[in-house]
């Protein structure tokens, strides 16, 4: 990829542009020709319950699915980090296989049939939680707002179509589906629920859901029944996770999933598999420890500004949690917002720290048997806990350094990261959180002394990573 310039003592990592741009391709050139089809607004509807036309459909990124349809997952997650996401177009099938609802090593024949096991299992799984408390199957309504006055029907509406399309199945899928919904019902027959606090979620997600990204338009016109889908899915998962049950931020996270896959089902299992990952991210120890995280990499990038915030007054960087709690939904325009999203998913840049972990192992052995007797310094070991997501952050602060300074208490820090919500261009943040990145690595390099060519064989290396 063309590089952005020169960063300090070596060249630069490359820019992202929007996918589709090309490797090489400027940033604003990508931005141009895909602004037309993420501007396509889809027609209204409200999801299925199962999209039947996913498990078999390719993946059209080069090297990434073979002739039987499986997924190389290096390939896959390698190309969203360097090609800045994928399209719109393709998001569907990707997402599947990147958040795992689909193992990578299932081919096009075996995915067919694991849909119709994990669509009945679902089925199960709500059908469970409504016959223990049949009045929280419909949303309570206050008579106030219309518009989910009418997202009930058409809710409804879908349940009706669905139910019908039903009597159509052949003898042998329904047989097939029988036998599947006896294994589910013997797999989820132990599973006990507490219903009091399964209660208190349901009356928190009914106070959340409401409110869900209304201004997309993925939840208009008929779309509106689409925040019923999410009601139920969130329920489900609250029901059969009591560990981690719902928090509030859930409905954001779980809405982005349900907006790309357009599914009930396929919705529910990829936004599981992200939260087997990420739950903890919901609990108070979890959150804190990533705001510890995120000051010590700041300290590392720019120690006066760490400083500045790291105060009794500041608290600590907590202005920051919904930015990583959401992997800054609201910090940029809506379709860039999901670019990021899957990029940070993707888990490249952690590879790479690995990959560098790796080149310095192989540059201490190289400078250890050349140098002899001669002193070394020791270098500062790569922070493995120092993700993507945190340099982004970082490199978000940095860029309103002088704002930042002049905020003296909590209330200015809110007041100023709120000012930014939908202002952030996503290609010069990706740009320049891997420059901090590239460079942060760098320090890390091995001091060979007398030995410079030993160190720009690192340094080639590392450049290398992000080519």
């Amino acid at each position: 990829m063309a590089s952005s310039g020169q960063a300090a003592g070596g060249s630069a990592p490359a820019v992202r542009g929007k996918p589709g741009s090309g490797s090489n391709g400027p940033a604003r050139e990508g931005k141009r020709a895909n602004g037309a089809l993420e501007r396509q607004v889809r027609e209204s509807r409200v999801a299925p319950v199962s999209c039947g036309a996913w498990p078999c459909a390719n993946i059209q990124l080069p090297g990434v699915m073979d002739c039987e349809g499986r997924v190389d997952e290096s390939r896959l997650r390698m190309y969203i980090f360097k090609h800045g996401g994928v399209s719109p177009a393709e998001r569907g099938p990707v997402w599947r296989f990147l958040f795992g609802m689909y193992p990578c090593s299932s081919t096009a024949l075996e995915r067919p049939l694991l849909l119709e096991q994990m669509t009945v299992r679902y089925q199960v799984m709500k059908r469970k939680w409504q016959q223990l408390l049949p009045g929280a199957i419909r949303l309570r309504l206050n008579g106030t707002d219309a518009e989910l006055v009418a997202a009930v029907q058409y809710f409804e509406q879908r349940q009706q179509r669905e139910q019908e399309q039903q009597q159509y199945q052949s003898e042998e899928v329904r047989e097939r589906m029988s036998f599947l919904e006896l294994q589910a019902q013997v797999l989820f027959e132990r599973v006990t629920f507490d219903l009091e606090e399964l209660q208190e979620a349901i009356r928190i997600i009914d106070k959340d859901v409401p409110r869900t990204d209304r201004d997309l338009a993925y939840y208009m016109n008929e779309g509106l029944g689409n925040l019923l889908v999410l009601r139920d899915i969130l329920i489900t998962y609250a029901a059969f996770h009591p560990e981690v049950s719902y928090a509030q931020g859930m409905n954001d996270l779980c809405s982005r999933f349900l907006e790309v896959l357009d599914s009930e089902v396929d919705t529910y299992w990829s936004f599981s598999c992200y939260m087997e990952k990420f739950s903890k991210d919901f609990r108070a120890d979890g959150l804190h420890r990533k705001i510890e995280i995120e000051a010590a990499l700041l300290k590392e990038l720019d120690p006066q500004l760490h400083a500045h915030l790291v105060t009794d007054n500041m608290d600590r960087l907590t202005f920051c949690h919904r930015w990583l709690l959401l992997g800054f939904q609201r910090e940029f325009e809506h379709s860039d917002a999901l670019r990021l999203f899957e990029i940070l998913s993707c888990d490249h840049l952690e590879l790479i720290s690995q990959e560098v972990d790796r080149a310095r192992y192989q540059e201490r052995l190289a400078c250890k048997h050349s140098l002899e007797d001669e002193p070394v310094t020791e270098p500062q070991a790569i922070n493995t806990e120092f993700t993507f997501e945190l340099f982004i952050c970082a490199t978000i602060l940095l860029e309103n350094r002088n704002a930042l300074l002049s905020c003296r208490n909590e209330v200015q820090l809110i007041q100023f990261t709120n000012s930014l919500q939908g202002t952030l261009d996503l290609n010069s943040s990706l740009e320049k959180a891997e420059e901090h990145f590239y460079n942060y690595c760098k320090r890390t390099a091995w001091d060979c002394r007398k030995s410079k060519r030993k160190e720009e064989h690192f340094l080639y290396q590392l450049r290398n990573l992000f080519s």
